[in-house]
């Protein structure tokens, strides 16, 4: 049982390495993925490597192509369409409770992640940028007081990272971003249910629209998208 826990360890940390660098940009879509070349700057043997790869294209990030083999898989327009769909429906419920039942405290935290993201923002900072919007909705399903809705959202949340993480990278739509924040913590420090939870909806369409607007395009000049970016939770 000792010998298995240990080979269970490895695969494990094969495969969150492979899916951070997916996750962060450090392997781009239609890149190659061989299990020595892996294997190798990893220091591990092929075999948990072959076993993260299974995985990893049973979760959608690898895909098979043929005589290339795997490679890394392109960010789908349906998938990011489905996963705002969940997190539209779920943040437009958390946001409306909030204006329910957030208090002086929680909105005070609310105020200083704004602040902090438009610093971030005028810096260009698109690492620091996921982390302040991932800790901005992390605030919103915290100040629902409702714990069921965040784990909602935990089967999908490395995809999700993966969407995230290629909305930040559009600087001309980093600004709105936080301008949408915004207007939903003012919505829900005016006790405005209704607002806040439209708001919040129209925050995660406008996001959804800009990242499939960018997957559209590249599309149509037959080339596959970088989805760069940095830690995950």
């Amino acid at each position: 049982m000792e010998a298995l826990s240990r080979q269970s360890t490895v695969l494990e940390a094969v495969y969150a390495a492979l899916r951070d660098s997916i996750c962060e940009g450090r392997l781009t879509p239609g890149e190659r993925l061989t299990q020595d070349d892996i294997a190798d700057q990893l220091g591990v043997s092929r075999q948990p490597v072959g076993q993260a790869l299974i995985l990893l294209k049973s979760q959608g990030f690898v895909s098979e192509t043929g005589r290339r083999g795997l490679v890394v898989a392109s960010l789908r327009i349906e998938t990011v369409r489905d996963i705002y769909e969940l997190r539209g429906a779920l943040d437009g419920l958390a946001a409306s409770l909030a204006a329910q039942r957030a208090g002086p405290e929680l909105l005070a935290r609310g105020t200083k992640i704004l602040d902090e993201g438009r610093e971030l923002v005028e810096r260009g900072d698109v690492a620091g940028l996921l982390k302040a919007d991932m800790a901005f909705h992390d605030f919103l399903y915290e100040a629902s007081k409702n714990p069921l809705i965040e784990p909602a959202l935990t089967a999908h949340w490395h995809q999700l990272r993966r969407v995230m993480t290629g909305v930040i990278e559009q600087d001309s739509y980093r600004a709105q971003l936080w301008d949408e924040h915004a207007a939903i913590l003012d919505a829900i420090a005016a006790g405005d249910e209704d607002r806040a939870g439209r708001l919040a909806r129209c925050h995660v369409a406008a996001a959804c629209a800009a990242l499939c607007a960018k997957l559209e395009t590249a599309q149509d000049n037959e080339r596959p998208v970088a989805i760069a970016g940095t830690t995950g939770r």
